[in-house]
């Protein structure tokens, strides 16, 4: 491993489901019905050397065909800290569901960064069933099987430093091939968790999201988080509304659509 830089970290919020019940949100709930919002975000992660995104989101089309509220295109999100996905170099796919691997023609330039395992279930034998192939979007991943010809994914294997400084880490469960980012910043280092906990609740209670490939894979996922993090403090939840209630903005334009997490958090709730 080489000598890690020090990189900001942004949450870039490009969605919304206002109307979502945490029936959906927990395999277990004494509570069902009542509403729990779930917000749909990317990842920048840049210094003076380089720029990585983390997934890419999902498109209008796909808004519309699911039901969810798209509030602006993930590069437009990324516009508003002056990345143009365009000249992206570097993009970690934390998984193939639709709402992390839509709109890969808007980086032209990029490699992506895959789990080999996530490229396998994908394409596999699970696919055959409605409810493992539900959260997938054909047209996404034939887009990065394309890829793969084009000889524009890099395939991992378990844990990879991508950068000095950034690491991605496969932790399963949501999906076979889940994996996790860690990043040093000036704060420790910090970990993207992704869909490997939609919501703070899920770590910090041990209450599995309600779709999974392996609920104890994703229980042991929880336990990773904490290794790799500096703190409980340092674990960024993939889906939870309270992100942008936690970390300063990141400039007075973008308000809460773009928090600072490798800052120090503002708030606890």
């Amino acid at each position: 491993m080489s000598i890690p830089e020090t990189y900001e970290v942004y949450a870039i919020r490009y969605g919304h489901k206002s109307d979502r019940i945490r029936g959906e949100n927990f395999i277990n709930t004494d509570d069902h019905a009542s509403l729990m919002p779930i917000d749909y975000s990317l990842w920048a992660i840049r210094n003076e050397n380089r720029t990585i995104v983390v997934d890419t989101g999902f498109d209008h089309n796909e808004a519309g065909q699911r039901g969810r509220k798209l509030e602006r295109l993930p590069r437009e999100g990324l516009d508003m800290i002056g990345i143009n996905s365009d000249q992206v170099e570097n993009v970690i796919i934390t998984h193939l569901h639709y709402d992390h691997a839509g709109t890969l023609d808007d980086f032209p330039a990029a490699r992506f960064h895959l789990q080999e395992r996530e490229m396998q279930y994908a394409t596999g034998r699970h696919m055959c069933t409605a409810h493992m192939s539900e959260p997938y979007t054909a047209d996404h991943v034939c887009n990065m099987v394309r890829a793969v010809f084009d000889r524009r994914v890099q395939f991992h294997d378990g844990s990879r430093e991508i950068a000095p400084g950034i690491e991605v880490h496969h932790v399963g469960g949501h999906s076979m091939g889940v994996q996790i980012v860690r990043v040093m910043t000036k704060r420790g280092w910090v970990v993207l968790a992704g869909d490997a906990s939609h919501f703070y609740e899920n770590f910090e209670t041990g209450s599995p999201f309600i779709i999974a490939y392996s609920v104890a894979e994703m229980l042991d996922g929880f336990n990773k988080l904490y290794e790799l993090a500096e703190s409980p403090a340092h674990i960024i939840p993939g889906h939870d509304p309270l992100v942008s209630k936690r970390y300063p903005h990141a400039n007075q334009q973008c308000g809460d659509v773009v928090v600072r997490l490798d800052e120090t958090p503002i708030a606890s709730a």
